[in-house]
């Protein structure tokens, strides 16, 4: 058996055989399992330790398809970061492949305690590359933020055996809705494997999200059984019909969880290195996560795994981007976050990756944590701020008004450190983690019994309310409230600058039942009921969505100059004025704005009125009679005179 260079990681194939490598500083020996097709250990080869810790192994012969794990012995001292036991199978963080899910076993955290029944087996497996063009996505669009498993889980078109898998994302009838309420691009929460956390099982719950990763390349058996072959030509039929893919990864930490967790796979190989500790108590796990653990991503093996994870979707099946879970993670040191650190500045700079989209969710727990607008451009920013300041504003909170126009304006306050003259933001009322869109407008505080913590986890501050009735309701008069709320929310949402998102269901009235934290709820609770979604909702997102990509004023980044191109006036068609700026609850507010309609290629002048009083309320123009109200309909003749009706917004475009 001779040594063949294969990089720092994973199985390559050979004419004559499969080269092996798997880094590790602190482990005294690794050694490479071979397994048959019925599970069966055959062959166990010790690995050669190269001078730069990589271990290899060149086995003659091995063809594709060949299942293989890994063993490390070493020191087992967890006080000292040290948790070498060679009685655990260990996947390669280099794996592409592997032959079943993780399964949470308490033997998986036991010492001792042999798990290679109970491991998932990497499989050999041979790249194959398309050209990627440029991402079919660009900045400004629409993203709608899907679960895969819970998104056609109950879609009566889909076959029983595509549902809840990524192939069943190409279908024709989802695909129909997709274009229906104009999607530009679906970011699909986690597709790689994970374990379920160790609390689950007892409670007979499962993870459903799959925020809780051991194996960051190779994709989820559950959700794309066809492997990488799969999740191409669903990205491929997605690009036809002109929807880009961006995929929704976690670097953060892994499903090893603290000290008490399983021994699954970078714990094992080197635990010490690869995971952060608390200075000068390396048997302490830093925690910045709130999952246990925190992977050192200023390793430099680790930098370059998530480079080469990166490099292994846009090569593989060409995805158009990436947005990263608890994304300061990826630019801690031990000096805290740093914006222009090595991983964060090489991924922007990968001739490979520089053309995708790159987008953050700007916060962790750890000390500094809250970093919304301090990334390096050109990643996008989830913001929190918009969620929040749109929420309260429609709850009626005082003082909120100049948050409005902030958050319509593109958050110029957040994005415009350092000399930036444009927008990073990506707005959006809910995500997968808290309430439902319909949730919010339907409940004053979460209800999430069904996880097995009696209420205690999730968010206490969700800016809710609840339109008079706890949850569910008969009452004709509270249904058409919420839906009115919905369709203000909405409406706000799309005419907001920059990129805006909306998590899959939030367009229809999909419900959670009150659950703000539905990660171990794969069941009713989180599938989107296809047959009881609200058609005049989706009509309505359809309409505001169509109105965003008429008019490009509303997903340009520049930041507002204030020459004319917005104006923003009271219902008597003025300018703003302090006292109103000031007055904690003022109901109402115009925008004004300078657009191209792209449906003329004209320039035009747009009205966007907001009220959220319980009342009808009535605008004056500015310039009389020349305005057209635009409705779902088609356009309305005004006489000067917009009757915007109580808890909506309207829009005018100007003869």
């Amino acid at each position: 058996m001779a040594g063949k260079q294969s990089g720092q990681g994973g199985a390559v194939i050979f004419d004559t055989g499969v080269d092996f490598a798997v880094w590790s500083h602190h482990a005294g020996q690794i050694e490479l399992c071979l397994f048959d097709a019925d599970d069966r250990e055959f062959t166990r080869l010790a690995m050669t330790r190269g001078d730069d810790h990589v271990h290899r192994l060149f086995v003659d012969g091995l063809r594709e398809g060949a299942r293989y794990g890994y063993r490390a012995d070493g020191i087992y001292a967890p006080d000292n970061g040290l948790w070498f036991d060679p009685s655990k199978l260990l996947v390669d963080p280099y794996a592409r492949e592997l032959d079943r899910p993780f399964q949470y076993d308490p033997l998986l955290a036991t010492f001792g305690a042999d798990t290679q029944h109970l491991v998932p087996k990497a499989i050999v497996t041979r790249d194959i590359k398309v050209t990627p063009q440029k991402p079919v996505f660009r900045p400004g669009g629409f993203v709608y933020e899907v679960a895969v498993r819970p998104f056609t889980m109950l879609h009566p078109d889909v076959p029983d055996a595509q549902r809840g898998t990524v192939a069943a994302l190409a279908h024709p009838s989802v695909i129909a809705h997709l274009k229906r309420i104009g999607v530009d691009a679906l970011e699909l929460m986690p597709i790689t494997a994970w374990i379920d956390e160790r609390h689950l099982p007892p409670l007979g719950l499962t993870n459903g999200w799959g925020y809780n990763p051991v194996a960051l390349m190779a994709l989820d058996p559950r959700l794309v059984p066809g492997g990488m072959a799969e999740l191409r030509d669903t990205v491929a039929r997605l690009h036809a019909e002109g929807i880009g893919v961006i995929l929704d990864l976690v670097f953060n930490h892994t499903g090893e969880s603290d000290r008490f967790g399983p021994t699954l796979s970078m714990r094992g190989l080197d635990n010490l290195s690869l995971l952060r500790h608390a200075q000068y108590r390396p048997g302490e796990l830093i925690n910045d996560t709130g999952t246990g653990n925190t992977v050192a991503c200023d390793h430099p093996y680790v930098r370059q795994l998530i480079i080469d994870s990166l490099r292994h979707f846009v090569l593989g099946a060409g995805i158009d981007g990436f947005r990263f879970d608890l994304a300061p993670i990826i630019g801690r040191t031990a000096n805290g976050f740093e914006g222009n650190g090595e991983t964060l500045t090489a991924m922007l700079a990968d001739d490979v990756l520089a053309d995708r989209i790159m987008i953050a969710e700007p916060w962790d727990i750890g000390p500094g944590g809250y970093q919304l607008g301090n990334f390096p451009a050109p990643f996008l920013e989830w913001n929190d701020r918009v969620r929040d300041d749109l929420r309260c504003y429609w709850r009626g909170d005082g003082y909120k008004t100049g948050a409005l126009a902030s958050a319509l304006a593109g958050s110029s306050d957040l994005f415009s450190r350092n000399g930036a003259t444009q927008t990073r933001s990506v707005n959006f009322l809910a995500a997968h983690d808290g309430f439902t869109l319909n949730d919010l407008v339907s409940y004053n505080g979460k209800h999430n019994e069904a996880n097995g913590e009696d209420n205690r986890d999730g968010h206490n501050e969700n800016h809710s309310w609840n339109n008079g009735v706890e949850g569910d309701t008969r009452y004709p008069d509270i249904i058409a409230m919420r839906r009115a709320d919905i369709q203000a929310l909405l409406s706000t949402l799309f005419v907001t600058r920059g990129t805006v998102m909306l998590t899959a269901g939030d367009e229809a009235g999909r419900s959670q039942r009150g659950n703000n934290n539905a990660y171990c709820q794969d069941n009713a609770i989180t599938w989107v009921d296809w047959a009881a979604l609200d058609d005049e909702l989706i009509a309505h997102t359809a309409f505001v969505s169509a109105l965003r990509k008429r008019f490009g004023v509303f997903s340009q980044f520049g930041f507002f100059k204030g020459d004319g191109d917005v104006e923003w006036i009271s219902p008597a068609g003025q300018p703003m004025n302090v006292s109103e700026w000031e007055t904690p609850d003022f109901a109402t507010l115009g925008m004004l704005l300078r657009s191209v309609d792209n449906s003329t290629r004209k320039q035009v002048r747009l009205a966007v009125l907001f009220n959220r009083s319980h009342a009808e309320q009535v605008f004056s123009l500015p310039g009389g009679m020349h305005w057209r109200q635009l409705t779902p309909k088609g356009t309305i003749k005004t006489d000067g005179q917009a009757q915007v009706p109580a808890r909506s917004v309207a829009f005018f475009i100007e003869n």
